[in-house]
């Protein structure tokens, strides 16, 4: 056979296997039986190997997984993918329509309904039709590179079935199949493995997979259920954009429907809790969202969820155990929060033993006694609950239970501020509080010192070595060799990752100092706003309520924190021992504002996070596909099909010597 008709047949190959990989996964319709298909995958795979110029990014047979990676690479998301505020009955949800019509007055509002998936929510990148990265949601403005592992799940187009130009962004849920997960922990438990806990969990573990070929065997699929960022698309409803995407190839929930109001959807909702269980997968709710976009963009967001949508959670599965003690912990905040010890149960997948009680009125509420039998959920499919006590069953035995009146952990007297329904440890210097303060510290979100975890903390704690976070970059060797199990390079390592986070991004500090009711996001918002620990310090609760997202509760908190002595000579011990401050540079002189970087292969002397804040620390933003507005690109080892399309676009192409010595250029 000739070049010419060998490329010929195999476009007609890679015709056919789409077409037939579209109705079976998607359209559940074969028409063909699974010999004949493998049968054409063979002849295509035998075609691309034989000449490898003729495989292409979409071809049908990139779905069987390459090799095994070292590990994932964090991207950034161009839109955030916020989670959903949850209602758990009808009241929640006409609370729910009385909000949206607030916001809406006297306007006609429809909504649409479609069954919330237990699986993992994704994003998917198209550029040009043709798929280029897979990510899951992280912590919803970054999340992790996945893209040969979703490759592998048949109800991903690899092309789109549409023309749609530039960057085209779906966002979906991963979901396994209730068959497919019985017969993975069929297998698991013949090989002796564990077992998985839901179908769930089976998921998000099979698409984290370092070998794409162990996703491609867990036989998972894809519901699409939103567009995220879509520069060629312009629909005016939500249900518009559910056809547009199931015209692009995706597989969308037939039981998708659109009501007008909310009575009518309450009233459809009602036959689901039970017709939940006929269905071939997993689903913990109904997801409801108002339908036309434009209403959408009024209605707005919150730090957290969008307000034009809420998700109705199944009454979850229950089941009845004994209160076998209640047990008191101290958080990094002071508070004391009690939990229930429970003789061991299993609920909705899993083996409960704690139940989270939250403070001392639930526990008057609920009149939970030591020695209870009771009945337990999960909150949400998730968090261990206690619903009620079965006070017909105490025999005269049962205990109750009263707060401690001094901190359990250092002894001292213990308060209920007014207004709040939890009581306080008041004590700064609180070994618990201390040690939850540190640990807040050191972690992944805040400063992310490497190597300093739990253990560490408490070794250090004991040996009297930090009585606050400052105390951490007085450190010295001699302090870490007296610790168990810390030999001299482990003590150098320790020491040089502790140093190497002075210079962390404004907003990780901010974040680090655990100031109640600030989470990563206000910590951004602080940072950018004030560009300075100083600034953030002297600003009113007035100038810190202005800011958008920024409420009188996050506002208040933030001045309370910085009224207090000992947390204002802690920031000047900190900024003693070198620890950054300040932004550095103001946002309107900041030398790469304005300007677009996309990250493509492995960087030897910076991690792409590392890469990602430097940029962003000087105005920059790093985004993660090529396109004719990207300014720079900046190439480490082995670059992928980034490169390829930064010199076709012609766009400034940096080695990573070159990006360093630009950086340093900018900041002279």
């Amino acid at each position: 056979m000739e070049l010419k008709d060998t490329q010929a047949r195999a476009e007609e190959l890679r015709g056919q296997i789409n077409y037939h990989n579209h109705r079976y996964h998607v359209l559940d319709d074969p028409e063909i039986s699974d010999a004949e298909f493998d049968a054409l995958m063979r002849e295509l795979i035998a075609l691309e190997k034989k000449w490898p110029d003729l495989r292409t990014a979409d071809s049908p047979t990139q779905r069987v997984g390459g090799a095994p990676r070292e590990g994932f690479v964090t991207v950034r998301h161009r839109l955030p993918m916020i989670s959903l505020a949850n209602a758990f009955d009808a009241q929640e949800l006409r609370d729910f329509d009385r909000r949206v019509h607030a916001v809406l007055p006297g306007e006609k509002v429809a909504y649409v309904i479609e069954p919330k998936i237990d699986g993992l929510a994704i994003s998917l990148v198209y550029e040009d039709g043709v798929l280029v990265q897979g990510a899951t949601r992280g912590d919803g403005e970054t999340g992790e590179d996945i893209t040969p592992n979703l490759k592998t799940i048949g109800s991903i187009p690899l092309r789109l079935h549409r023309d749609i130009p530039g960057v085209f962004e779906v966002r979906g849920e991963v979901y396994m199949p209730k068959e497919s997960f019985a017969r993975l922990n069929e297998r698991r438990e013949e090989a002796g493995l564990p077992l998985f806990a839901n179908p769930r969990n089976a998921a998000a573990g099979s698409v984290r997979q370092l070998d794409p070929a162990i996703t491609a065997r867990r036989n998972l699929a894809l519901f699409a259920y939103a567009l995220g960022f879509a520069e060629a698309v312009k629909v005016k409803t939500h249900y518009e954009a559910l056809e547009l995407l199931s015209d692009a190839g995706f597989k969308i929930n037939e039981h998708t429907k659109v009501f007008w109001g909310i009575e009518p959807v309450i009233e459809h909702l009602q036959e689901w809790q039970d017709k939940r269980y006929d269905l071939p997968y997993m689903i913990d709710g109904i997801v409801i969202k108002v339908n036309y976009l434009d209403q959408q963009e009024r209605l707005g967001a919150t730090m957290k969820s969008p307000r034009w949508a809420v998700a109705l959670k199944f009454t979850p599965e229950q089941a009845e155990t004994t209160v076998e003690g209640i047990m008191i912990t101290v958080g990094r905040t002071g508070v004391l929060t009690p939990t229930a010890v429970l003789t061991p149960v299993r609920v909705a997948g899993t083996t409960v033993s704690r139940a989270g009680l939250h403070n001392e009125d639930i526990i008057r509420e609920k009149d939970v006694r030591i020695g209870d039998r009771v009945i337990v959920h999960k909150a949400g499919d998730i968090i261990p609950e206690i619903v009620r006590v079965l006070p017909e069953h105490r025999d005269g035995l049962t205990a109750v239970f009263s707060m401690p009146q001094t901190c359990p952990s250092c002894g001292s007297e213990v308060l209920r501020p007014e207004g709040e329904v939890a009581l306080r440890c008041m004590n700064m210097a609180c070994p618990a509080r201390l040690r939850e303060s540190l640990i807040h510290f050191v972690s992944r979100s805040a400063m992310d010192i490497v190597g300093v975890g739990p253990s560490l903390i408490d070794q250090l704690l004991a040996r009297g070595l930090v009585q606050d976070a400052a105390d951490l970059y007085r450190l010295s060797h001699e302090d870490l060799l007296s610790l168990e199990r810390m030999g001299p390079k482990s003590a150098r390592n320790t020491l040089e990752a502790i140093t190497k986070t002075k210079d962390k991004p404004l907003y990780r500090l901010i974040y680090g100092l655990g100031i109640r009711h600030v989470g990563e996001r206000a910590a951004k918002l602080l940072s950018g706003h004030f560009g300075s620990l100083d600034r953030l310090e002297s600003a009113s609760t007035e100038e810190l309520s202005a800011i958008p997202e920024i409420g009188p509760a996050i506002a208040t908190s933030v001045r309370e924190f910085f009224a207090r002595d000992e947390n204002r000579k802690v920031i000047t011990r900190l900024k003693e021992a070198g620890v950054r401050t300040e932004e550095g540079l103001t946002q309107t002189k900041k030398p790469l504002s304005g300007k677009t970087f996309v990250l493509t292969g492995g960087l030897e002397s910076l991690t792409r996070p590392e890469a990602t804040e430097l940029i962003e620390s000087l105005g920059g933003r790093v985004v993660s596909s090529v396109s004719k507005n990207t300014d720079y690109v900046v190439v480490g080892k082995d670059p992928g099909s980034k490169y390829h399309k930064a010199v076709k676009l012609g766009v400034t192409i940096f080695q990573e010597a070159d990006f360093r010595s630009f950086i340093e250029s900018a900041l002279r």
